[in-house]
């Protein structure tokens, strides 16, 4: 995105509004009716058409604009997938968090596989807010005691890093599963993949800040949270 030209630019309604909408969308169990239906409450009339435009446009760069402002994560990982229904059929959402439930990556995938986990794995070591694992824990998944040696080889992973396949351990991750889970289901089922993929982006980075991620605002500061997401944008609350 070109910094001199507003990621706003062409929209009839006020960028406030438009964030106001994003957000409240990824972060609480709303439809995009509903949306509707609460903005028309206070005199503003859009369609719910014009809110999934929004979040398909907004939520990926809200996720990508929070990134250099969350805290470092610890270097106990845990790692799972859980279903995500798209369409007809069922695509599988991989997650990582550390040992506090503080979340370090995600990534939509339509396979289950070997590939699927090693790509996980890069994108996880690409994160900005990570520090190397120490250990990562996943579930008796076969796929990833293959994908976790090979990325090693290929130095994805560090060396020294130890994978454990404990069930137990993931108990934490099953936990942060359903508030993604919750929200998911309040919005019946994804249309498409690439869809899924932009819309999870906003529910996932709502989580980060729910959950206290970003340096300096609590989970519980929601109009700090607010104002920070307006300042992503250098807009003035």
């Amino acid at each position: 995105m070109k910094h001199h030209s507003s990621p706003f630019k062409w929209r009839h309604f006020e960028p406030t509004i438009i964030l106001l909408c994003v957000r409240w969308y990824c972060r609480y169990q709303l439809s995009y009716r509903d949306v509707e239906e609460v903005m028309r409450e206070r005199g503003l009339f859009l369609d719910h058409s014009t809110v999934f435009r929004w979040v398909q446009n907004y939520a990926p760069e809200i996720n990508k604009r929070v990134r250099p402002h969350l805290k470092m994560s610890g270097a106990s990982y845990r790692v799972d997938e859980t279903y995500i229904k798209v369409g007809k059929s069922c695509k599988y959402l991989y997650r990582a968090v550390n040992k506090e439930g503080q979340t370090i990556e995600f990534m939509l995938s339509a396979k289950r596989d070997v590939s699927a986990a090693k790509r996980f794995f890069q994108k996880l070591m690409r994160a900005d807010h990570r520090r190397l694992p120490f250990s990562i824990s996943v579930d008796k998944n076969a796929a990833y005691p293959d994908a976790f040696t090979s990325s090693q080889g290929e130095k994805v992973l560090p060396k020294d890093c130890r994978l454990r396949r404990v069930k137990y351990l993931n108990n934490i991750i099953e936990q942060d599963h359903r508030f993604i889970k919750k929200k998911v289901r309040a919005l019946q089922c994804f249309k498409s993949f690439h869809t899924a993929e932009r819309t999870l982006e906003g529910i996932e980075t709502m989580n980060m800040m729910r959950k206290g991620q970003v340096k300096r605002i609590s989970g519980s500061d929601v109009q700090g949270q607010a104002q920070f997401v307006l300042s992503l944008f250098q807009i003035a609350a």
